[in-house]
């Protein structure tokens, strides 16, 4: 692969993310962005299989399996990140993979399909860009309160349900949405309110188990995935660069499985072609263009809180 220190005519070390894209030589670029069934499915069942796992123990009534909702909720929600990475076509070599892989994530985790890949879209072609990225139609907290508001996930649920709702209703439109996909959003959305509504018909039937083996834990679930969140691009400058308007969070290997490789996050949005298998092979290769990068979660939410403090 080419040579890590690779700097500008002018000597500085620094390059931003499409300059150092055109830097790669075709070998590179064929290497990082190499997709694979047999990975990927590894890695999906691995993910399900601890779901299944902490599902059945939850649904049998095992020794503290209140406890247990905590790690099933997260394991469920962080789907979403898989969601996401289906978006990019990258998960698996299987297009048709990709394709069923994010509705079934997609209805797990409550997020329309379609939509979110044109939201999604959207954002990274306007990353952190206060006039055009559809994520700062809501903006982050700047607060206390707003930033606890924020981490409970009520506020994730309540908007939803009510874009959910109105697009149910008829209404898909976005300016990043293009009118050949409105009327899928609409079928989507009304698709999906008819599988959670036979999921409370079968709870009040008795199918108790759909409640607390992934409604509830989904719930408790959401303000961790709300604060994994909030690193990609919380404080991060409005500016063009990928390695800066987004954040690389260095963290342990239990949340880089849960979050499929994604706290390497400035190195997705620099190359989101590059899959998630590849993506620690890529930050080993840009690490010194770095800009904007934290030492764990914590370390990123204390200095969150403390700045909405005052």
């Amino acid at each position: 692969m080419n040579d890590l220190n690779w700097h500008r005519r002018d000597g500085t070390l620094k390059l931003d993310h499409k300059e150092l894209i055109k830097l790669l030589d075709a070998d590179t670029r064929t290497k990082l962005t190499a997709k694979s069934d047999r990975v990927g499915i590894k890695r999906l069942c691995s993910h399900f299989g601890w779901i299944l796992v902490l599902g059945c123990y939850v649904a049998v009534g095992a020794p503290f399996w209140g406890l247990a909702l905590f790690p099933l909720g997260i394991c469920i929600i962080f789907l979403f990140t898989l969601l996401h990475e289906t978006v990019h076509f990258t998960p698996f070599e299987n297009p048709r993979l990709n394709i069923v892989v994010g509705h079934v994530c997609s209805v797990l985790v409550i997020v329309p399909n379609t939509f979110f890949r044109y939201f999604h879209l959207a954002h990274h072609k306007h990353t952190n860009d206060p006039l055009n990225d559809p994520e700062l139609e809501t903006p982050r907290p700047v607060t206390l309160n707003d930033y606890l508001w924020h981490i409970s996930g009520l506020p994730t649920w309540k908007a939803t349900f009510v874009l959910m709702w109105q697009q149910a209703k008829g209404d898909a439109s976005a300016p990043y949405l293009p009118q050949k996909a409105e009327q899928t959003v609409v079928w989507q959305a009304r698709w999906m309110f008819a599988v959670y509504g036979m999921a409370v018909v079968l709870i009040v039937a008795g199918w108790s188990w759909i409640f607390w083996c992934w409604l509830l834990p989904i719930i408790v679930g959401q303000p961790f995935l709300r604060l994994y969140l909030l690193a990609e691009h919380g404080l991060c400058p409005p500016v063009a660069n990928m390695f800066e308007n987004t954040r690389t969070t260095f963290t342990n290997r239990i949340i880089r499985f849960l979050a499929w490789n994604m706290p390497y996050h400035a190195e997705h949005h620099a190359y989101p072609a590059v899959p998630f298998h590849q993506l620690p092979a890529f930050h080993d290769l840009v690490k010194e263009q770095l800009v904007t990068t934290s030492d764990g979660y914590l370390k990123f939410h204390r200095d969150y809180a403390s700045k909405a403090a005052n």
